[in-house]
């Protein structure tokens, strides 16, 4: 088996799970989705994104119709999953969790946050896509619940946070700053100066991790990784905003039982 060049955590590793944070690295694309870009969603050519799939799939040891990336909404809709799905009937939701072996469980990024899940004890693992919205509704929780539908216990579950735009990279109006004060005036903190007025920059990394550790799992890892700034391994949806590219590519983070 023949592995791409990926990035792992130590708290994720255990017998019987693979996982891997990949990087834009390792791919068959060109242009701005140079080289591993993974999204279906994207205008990139589709056979292209197939074949990088495909080299994902074969890293993380399972078929290529077994790794399951859903129509990500921004949303805070999570589900269980025990077949494989297709283009056609993926479902709309940015949490998967499944206790069946053969299968791998992705989300795709571009500075959203990439969470996997893992409780190697129940054989359960998770994986969700968290943007700021999906981190102020809920789906971190919601994806932990449905790992627990299938018997995983909060207290044996890993999570690791993988590349995301970093608190120096995202800078937001004061009209998102208002809705988040607006929720809870404790979440200000998340909130530092930007050097321009009526602007802030917004710490989506800790804001995520603040969400994990109130659901009490067995341990939260960030990998600290900022999507914007490191442009040579990571596709970045605000930098290629910045320029006026015409598009992006996103990676993809993904976890399998094997």
């Amino acid at each position: 088996m023949s592995r791409l060049p990926c990035i792992e955590a130590p708290s994720l590793q255990s017998s019987g799970v693979t996982h891997a944070f990949f990087t834009r690295a390792g791919g068959v694309s060109t242009g701005v989705y140079t080289s591993l870009n993974g999204g279906v969603g994207s205008r990139d050519e589709p056979a292209a994104v197939l074949e990088n799939r495909r080299r994902m799939a074969e890293t993380l040891g399972v078929a290529p119709t077994h790794l399951l990336v859903p129509y990500q909404i921004h949303s805070a809709d999570a589900v269980v999953v025990n077949a494989p799905f297709d283009a056609a009937t993926r479902p709309r939701c940015d949490g998967l969790a499944t206790a069946t072996r053969g299968l791998a469980l992705g989300v795709t990024g571009a500075d959203c946050g990439v969470l996997l899940f893992s409780d190697s004890k129940a054989q359960v693992i998770g994986a969700c896509h968290s943007g700021w919205k999906g981190a102020l509704t809920g789906i971190v929780p919601a994806t932990v619940a449905a790992m627990e539908k299938l018997g995983a216990r909060r207290s044996d579950i890993h999570v690791v946070l993988g590349p995301t735009i970093g608190p120096k990279s995202y800078e937001v109006g004061a009209e998102f700053v208002a809705r988040f004060v607006a929720e809870d005036a404790a979440f200000q903190r998340f909130f530092t100066p930007s050097p321009r007025a009526d602007h802030a920059m917004f710490d989506l990394p800790a804001f995520i991790q603040s969400r994990v550790e109130m659901l009490n799992v067995g341990s939260f890892v960030s990998l600290g990784l900022d999507t914007y700034a490191d442009e040579e391994r990571f596709f970045s949806y605000r930098r290629t905003t910045h320029r006026n590219e015409p598009d992006y590519g996103r990676l993809v983070a993904a976890i399998a039982l094997v």
